[in-house]
């Protein structure tokens, strides 16, 4: 039996219309003949028991996106699906109101027999459906298409949504299977609040991991750990967190040492997960550690004998924040970030460009000021480093989307085609910031463009200058640039200051509390979101200093644990219980390299001795950062490292000329060395400090002396000694910072 437009019909042999296609026309007379407009028993009603006013955005395209209508593998598809596109999840209500009822000359809406309109014969599969049979007759979703139909398939509405409320945000159950019950209220301009449970999408950001029962929505935690379930209603996305502590044994962390506000939030997640804490770092492995990561090189051997003797982490913080080395590598770090190369026949500007970054740097920049600088930028770029910010990119939407990565972190360019599935980035936003950009001419001189502007693809006209997910800017507006700069440095902003503060935390941490670095938004949730809240408003309050807050987390605990897990936690890769491993930058381990080794490279025509990390040019000639993966700059470089370690940088090492036609070479450190008349193991102790930071251990000395008592004549000693640095040079202790 089948209720159609209200009443029951016989159709025992339904199924067979599909093969029927002479007879469809006929059929679909028939389906009309029996669809009235009668549904008093059970069409959408308010608490009087009356009709209520079916609201086409906010009744009807949850049920799209609830039964994945207008998700990206159906309509919601680029070029839509059967000649009928829906805005991808209900981004464009008035786009999706047109081609329901205008498009097709109307034929996809009956107002003389709502039942028989295709939007509901189509889902419900009496009229052939590519996409099979999407709700039944019966169900609520076909009544309330059906009496929205019946009065009018308006597109009027009289409330907006303003917020969706997800119970819970945040759970902590005991043991894995246990039901968490799911809920979604959305809170509209009119003051009313409605339970949305059943037109909400819970999705599981692993479902591997997290399983959902969608017509309970119940969600149940297969394994142990920290999940994201995200809830989706209309263009409202919110995350769900849940947890199931990583062991059945509370672990105790009230008298672990704690250093501000980063330990006590990095505590109080590890408590909750279980988790229990690697001991703190030994002193050499610390100076190492935060010797790399502040300066991008080695500590001298005298330092490392030095802080032996008398260990002040805190005032080492403070001497290598001072230094000249800091300066030099963290200049790196923000051309790396700013994507400063040289342009094709134009070396003049990114030397400028380098040049300002590095006195800035020096001078204790205020990224604030940096950011406001290089926006409102204009210039001759052979003279004046800040204008060169507009030579990055190709074109406007393409400036777009760096600035949101680099200063919202951001990723802007999802929301080109289409509103941002995942965020509440709209196309006005992409191209309204794209607009503002366009205003630049970016040339050699860099100046004001006042006809410049983007198409909307949408609207096929000139896009209206726009502050991200905020105004449109007044149609006069000649240059939008200082508006968006205002916006973006103000102390209230919720993007500038988390964005740059959380790549620190990855540079010194190496995960970042965002990952990726440049993908904020509400369904990718920090690991540790009151920790960025912190850390991002004691940068503002300590204006904006980059070394402030470098030197918050270098001072914590946190950042000071041993990279030796513990059973318990070492499957643990983002909570920070331990330190996290990572390879060198192929910059800081080149240079690294020519340091223990005594020997300089090369790069291009770079004066003999330049060091990797001072180079400008990101593609200056070398074999040698080739092999070990250094990024071109041409897009970010955040995620570049993945490369380093790979097997064309294992076989450089192993055999190439990077270590091999430099350990034993004339005025080499082992050369020296055994010029002087040192001895092995003296050698040995000296080529520890050099490249490890420490001495070796009992079970290493001892080692390498029987190694040694076995050899008899100077050749062979010397031959050894040659494999003893390779092979120190290749240990992953040598090329990872741990």
């Amino acid at each position: 039996m089948q209720r159609l437009g209200g009443k029951v019909i016989a159709h025992r042999n339904w199924g067979r219309y599909r093969r029927l296609a002479p007879c469809r026309s006929l059929i679909l007379v028939f389906v009309a003949a029996f669809s009235t407009c009668t549904y008093a028993d059970d069409s959408p009603t308010d608490k009087a028991g009356s009709f209520r006013t079916v609201d086409f955005e906010n009744d009807l395209i949850p049920i799209f996106t609830k039964n994945g209508c207008n998700a990206g593998a159906c309509h919601g598809a680029a070029i839509g699906r059967g000649g009928f596109k829906l805005s991808l999840y209900g981004g464009n209500p008035k786009a999706d109101f047109e081609a329901m009822v205008r498009q097709v000359g109307g034929r996809r809406i009956n107002l003389a027999k709502p039942g028989a309109s295709l939007v509901v014969l189509k889902p419900t599969e009496h009229v052939e459906h590519g996409g099979g049979t999407v709700f039944d007759m019966e169900s609520e979703s076909a009544r309330l298409l059906i009496e929205w139909v019946r009065q009018g398939a308006k597109i009027e509405s009289s409330r907006e949504l303003t917020r969706v409320e997800v119970r819970p945000t945040k759970k902590v159950v005991r043991t894995t299977g246990e039901p968490i019950s799911l809920s979604a209220i959305a809170h509209y301009s009119d003051g009313r609040s409605e339970d949305v449970t059943k037109w909400t999408i819970f999705a599981a950001e692993d479902s591997s991991v997290v399983e959902i029962e969608a017509d309970k929505a119940v969600a149940r935690v297969r394994r142990r750990g920290r999940h994201i379930v995200v809830a989706r209603f209309l263009d409202e996305v919110v995350p769900v967190e849940l947890i199931v502590p990583l062991s059945d044994t509370p672990v105790r962390l009230t008298k672990e040492t704690q250093s501000g506000f980063v330990d006590t939030e990095v505590l109080r997640l590890l408590k909750t997960l279980g988790l229990p804490l690697s001991p703190i770092a030994d002193d050499a492995t610390f100076l190492r550690r935060v010797t790399l990561d502040l300066t991008g090189r080695l500590p001298l051997a005298e330092r490392a004998k030095a802080f032996e003797q008398n260990a002040n982490r805190a005032g080492l913080i403070d001497e290598l924040l001072a230094s000249a080395e800091f300066n030099e590598y963290w200049t790196m770090q923000l051309a790396q970030l700013l994507r400063i190369r040289p342009q094709r026949d134009d070396a003049s500007g990114a030397n400028t460009y380098h040049s300002w970054l590095a006195s800035q740097v020096r001078a204790g920049i205020n990224y604030k000021d940096l950011a406001r600088t290089l926006i409102t930028s204009v210039g001759d770029t052979a003279e004046q480093g800040p204008p060169n910010f507009y030579r990055t990119t190709g074109n406007a939407r393409e400036q777009a989307e760096f600035v949101s990565e680099l200063f919202m972190g951001s990723r802007l360019r999802c929301a080109n085609c289409h509103n941002h599935p995942l965020d509440k980035w709209t196309q006005d936003d992409y191209h309204g910031l794209a607009a503002i950009f366009a205003k630049v001419e970016s040339g050699k001189v860099v100046r004001a463009k006042p006809d410049g502007e983007v198409i909307h693809p949408r609207t096929l006209e000139a896009a209206t200058l726009r502050i991200p997910g905020e105004q449109f800017l007044e149609s006069g507006a000649a240059n939008g640039r200082e508006q968006l700069a205002d916006w973006l440095t103000d102390s209230s902003n919720p993007y500038f200051a988390k964005a740059i503060v959380n790549r620190l935390w990855k540079r010194m941490m190496g995960r970042g509390l965002v990952e990726p670095v440049d993908d904020f938004r509400a369904t990718n949730p920090a690991t540790h979101p009151e920790l960025l809240n912190q850390l991002a408003a004691d940068f503002v309050a300590h204006d904006y200093s980059l070394r402030h807050t470098l030197k918050v987390i270098a001072t914590s605990a946190a950042y000071a644990r041993s990279a030796n897990a513990v059973p318990q936690n070492k499957a643990d890769d983002r909570f920070y219980s331990h330190a996290i491993r990572r390879r060198l930058e192929p910059e800081v381990l080149a240079d690294a390299i020519s340091d223990v080794l005594g020997v300089a490279d090369q790069y291009g025509k770079n004066s003999p001795g330049t060091r990797a990390v001072a180079l400008i040019d990101p593609k200056t000639p070398s074999r040698t950062l080739d092999v070990l993966g250094r990024c071109g700059r041409e897009e970010a470089c955040e995620s570049s490292t993945v490369a380093v370690g790979g097997l064309p940088q294992k076989l450089h090492l192993l055999n190439g000329e990077l270590l091999n036609a430099r350990i034993a070479a004339n005025g080499s450190r082992l050369r020296k060395l055994l010029a002087a008349g040192t001895s092995p193991m003296q050698i040995v102790d000296e080529f520890y400090f050099v490249a490890l930071s420490r001495r070796p251990t009992k079970q290493e000395t001892r080692h390498w002396k029987d190694q040694l008592s076995s050899i008899e004549t100077p050749v062979a000693q010397r031959a050894f000694l040659e494999d003893f640095v390779w092979g120190l040079m290749t240990c992953d202790e040598f090329v990872t910072n741990h």
